[in-house]
């Protein structure tokens, strides 16, 4: 749902930045902001910064930053809803009510109706398993070495199914007949009518990512048929669309999700303390499924059965991750069948090694691929290669094509120079067997058009441009100084401009009464401006819609000069920097007078050239004045 700006800023403002974080990370007070370890990054030395004035943090270390909202994202992996939503919440604020149609409010209230059935049928569960009738499935999950802290943290339950006791407490809760079959929790049938869909087996309660119930896996006590049993899809219950386990894994900052089979490899893997773990739910992994998790994560350990089966769906799926552009790795699980039977025998320590030690999934497959061919018959050797040409097509990157023609070459005796030529061979026949890997994305510094880095001259540009910001956001009373002579314009495309024109519309709101600004003999503010800079910042790094948006605009508002102590040095400082904007936005127009709007003939331009350099010299000659505390 989208909310309007003035929303979104009332609920930044009534959320206190440093109790919000504070309640995630130890932070101490420095000077006027509050410092602490990087939840986002391994370090020893603080390098993590929030400042409640500007309600921005900013990490010095990894570079992550952001308001509030940004930081809820990051750390819970909600969305920009979900995170809103929380602080709403946290502060008493009422969001806005969605205008539904009558149709629409049918259908929500239908999905409140079954997610209330789905969590008093999981209550159900587990009261039923730690009761006298539960002891079948009580003992089932002792027998397979689960903590009752891990049964209770997964809401593990049992249902007996006996005369319909599901059902006949769910009537009695006052849900009506159609919804709890809707629910999936009974079915219908002529001879015995509204029942139990599951009995006689432990269940395991799915949740989605806000921890809501909306469906159930259960597993038969004794040889009964089928041996896993799962909730139909619902109006509530999609199941290419979640994954067991995310619930939690989502909270982990270890960078990485291991991917499993089943509920026992997920609660196994949990209880061992390893809580990335996530298992798709009773069917094949799905694309939708691999875009859910690449929002959470940045890569995947594929951990799956080692038997024939797990070895097809590891090749299955290693191709869907990579679509989705989700690097993965192979975990080796041998001599162990499954995760749970490797917690058991080996141990989490030797589990940790085979994380560690996970292979390439490309050398996965084409370790896999070698079985089918016999590596005696020269015939049979050489049709091997071939395939391996033919998969290596696929690296539309130089660089990394190069690589792996060299890795494999190795690892398989192959002359380098020779699987080169049959590569090349192959692409040029248009042998592609693999799909390419999705295009890298420019990391921050580059230009998304040609995915070069900024030149020297353009950082330093960039950097005198947040210096300004960072400046203005410390004492916003200085805008009226530096407004005569630097608009958005002058500030570099994308974000730089639009947090400037942001930043600057507010700064502009709030100019200072002229009497006040100059009996306070500093361009101070006052408390009118000054509170700009408690909203401002937050609210111009909200109005980005990506991550990397919102983390570059925090640093904006987050870059220091060092050393500078002196008043006067401060003076001479923020006097270069002005001059330094507005004279590489002078250069950049006279460079490229079509994108800047210059282009209107000689004279025109004369014209400008001269009105920019008395505007350049009128800096020069201007008495910048800053507060000492600056």
């Amino acid at each position: 749902m989208y909310y309007p700006e003035e929303v979104v800023d009332q609920v930044i403002a009534a959320n206190d930045i440093v109790d919000v974080i504070g309640s995630y990370v130890h932070l101490k007070k420095s000077g006027s902001s509050y410092v602490g370890l990087c939840p986002f990054h391994s370090e020893k030395t603080p390098s993590f910064s929030v400042s409640p004035s500007k309600g921005v943090f900013h990490c010095f270390g990894c570079g992550e930053g952001g308001n509030v909202i940004t930081f809820l994202m990051k750390y819970e992996n909600d969305t920009f809803q979900e995170a809103l939503k929380a602080l709403a919440d946290r502060a008493g604020i009422k969001l806005p009510e969605v205008n539904y149609s009558e149709e629409a409010k049918k259908q929500q209230q239908a999905k409140l109706t079954l997610l209330a059935i789905n969590k008093d049928a999981a209550t159900y569960y587990y009261r039923l398993l730690r009761s006298p009738k539960g002891r079948t499935g009580l003992s089932y999950f002792q027998k397979r070495g689960l903590t009752p802290e891990i049964m209770n943290r997964f809401g593990l339950g049992f249902a007996d199914g006996a005369d319909s006791d599901l059902v006949a407490f769910l009537r009695k809760k006052g849900y009506r007949d159609e919804d709890i079959l809707t629910s999936g929790v009974a079915v219908f049938d002529e001879k015995r009518g509204l029942h139990d869909k599951f009995w006689n087996r432990v269940m395991y309660p799915i949740m989605d990512v806000t921890n809501r119930v909306i469906g159930f896996g259960g597993r038969v006590m004794g040889d009964g048929k089928p041996k896993y049993l799962n909730s139909p899809e619902t109006p509530v219950f999609d199941k290419s669309r979640n994954l067991y386990g995310l619930n939690l894994a989502k909270r982990t900052r270890t960078g990485y999700f291991i991917l499993c089979e089943g509920y026992m490899d997920v609660i196994a893997m949990h209880q061992a303390g390893f809580p990335m773990a996530v298992a798709s739910l009773g069917t094949a992994f799905t694309e939708q499924q691999a875009q859910i998790l690449r929002r959470y994560t940045k890569r995947i350990l594929l951990d799956y059965d080692s038997d024939g089966a797990g070895v097809k769906a590891a090749l299955r799926n290693m191709e869907i991750l990579r679509a989705a552009g989700l690097p993965c790795r192979v975990v080796n699980m041998r001599p162990a069948k499954d995760a749970d039977e490797f917690m058991k025998t080996l141990g989490p320590e030797e589990f940790q090694k085979r994380l560690d030690d996970a292979e390439n999934s490309f050398l996965y497959r084409i370790r896999q691929m070698q079985t089918q061919y016999r590596m005696d018959d020269p015939a049979s050797r050489t049709a091997f290669y071939r395939e391996i040409a033919k998969a290596l097509c696929g690296f539309s990157d130089e660089i990394e094509r190069e690589n792996y023609i060299k890795a494999v070459a190795e690892q398989y005796f192959i002359p380098v120079d020779a699987l080169r030529r049959e590569v090349a061979s192959y692409d040029a026949a248009g042998g592609q067997q693999v799909q390419a890997p999705r295009m890298r994305p420019p990391v921050r510094g580059e230009s998304p058009a040609d995915g070069k880095k900024l030149s020297a001259a353009q950082e330093a540009a960039r950097r005198n441009e947040r210096l300004l910001l960072t400046w203005l956001s410390d004492d916003p009373g200085l805008y009226r100084q530096v407004r005569p002579f630097i608009s958005p314009e002058d500030f570099g495309e994308g974000v730089y401009r639009e947090a400037a024109r942001r930043y600057f519309a507010i700064l502009e709101k709030q100019l200072p009464d002229p009497l006040a600004a100059s009996a306070s003999g500093t361009g101070d503010a006052g408390p009118a401006a000054k509170s700009a800079a408690g909203t401002g910042p937050a609210s111009v790094i909200a109005a980005f819609e990506t991550p990397e948006e919102q983390q570059e605009a925090a640093e904006l508002f987050e870059t220091r000069i060092g050393g500078i102590t002196d008043r006067s040095q401060k003076e001479k400082a923020l006097q270069d920097i002005v001059f330094s904007i507005k004279d590489n936005a002078l250069t950049q127009a006279a460079q490229n007078p079509q994108a800047s709007g210059t282009a209107d003939g000689g004279a025109g331009e004369l014209k400008r050239i001269v009105e920019g350099k008395k505007l350049l010299a009128k800096i020069r000659s201007t008495q910048f004045t800053v507060r000492d505390d600056a």
